[in-house]
């Protein structure tokens, strides 16, 4: 009996994945831009990280700045933060910048879902004895707003660190963070590193 005839798949972008991230019909490693993942930014934009990049090109973004990249997004994006992202992923994807690396020196980000109330994730904080069962460094806490956000200066005085919290329901919240100011990649790779360990001891302290 002969045997049968087997189609071969060809293998496409999956549905969140940049075509400029794939190579040979194989998923690439990097499956995020700006710390952001695909399917991340589209639920927050609208748009995913292909029809970003498509729409900046079409816009001519390469030849231009950081801060006029910024405009053209902002004028489908009204949140000020996720326009940096884009513009920012927009530049690394296209090598105009390094990653983590931004015009006021270089930033890492990471976020957590955990299972407790938003304002339970907010003590831990802003209560300087909460704090420290999952973050023992000098830090100060400039401005801060109950179960929303913190601006924070780190130890060494130079970097600085933004927290956004977000309600996800009754029983469950978002930390959102991002480091500011870090002065070379070898620190953006040691903070990205140190915050993925810290968020994991801040989850695991407060499922507990």
């Amino acid at each position: 009996m002969p045997k049968a005839r087997t189609r071969k798949r060809s293998v496409t972008p999956g549905r969140f994945e940049a075509p400029e991230l794939v190579a040979r019909g194989a998923r690439s490693k990097a499956s995020e831009l700006a710390g952001v993942g695909h399917a991340a930014v589209r639920a927050a934009t609208g748009r995913s990280w292909a029809q970003w990049l498509k729409a900046l090109d079409g816009a001519g973004a390469r030849k231009l700045g950081h801060r006029e990249i910024v405009a053209l997004v902002a004028k489908h994006c009204r949140s000020g933060w996720w326009s940096q992202m884009v513009t920012v992923g927009y530049e690394q994807a296209r090598g105009m910048r390094e990653k983590h690396q931004t015009p006021r020196g270089y930033k890492v980000s990471g976020s957590r879902v955990v299972a407790v109330p938003v304002a339970k994730l907010y003590a831990a904080f802003a209560v300087p004895a909460r704090r420290k069962a999952w973050l023992a460094e000098p830090l100060t806490v400039r401005t801060k707003t109950k179960d929303k956000s913190l601006r924070i200066l780190w130890g060494d005085g130079k970097t600085t660190l933004e927290v956004n919290l977000y309600t996800k329901g009754p029983k469950k919240s978002l930390a959102q963070l991002q480091h500011s100011k870090l002065p070379d990649r070898e620190s953006a790779l040691c903070m990205k590193s140190f915050w993925a360990a810290r968020l994991d001891a801040l989850r695991a302290r407060l499922e507990t």
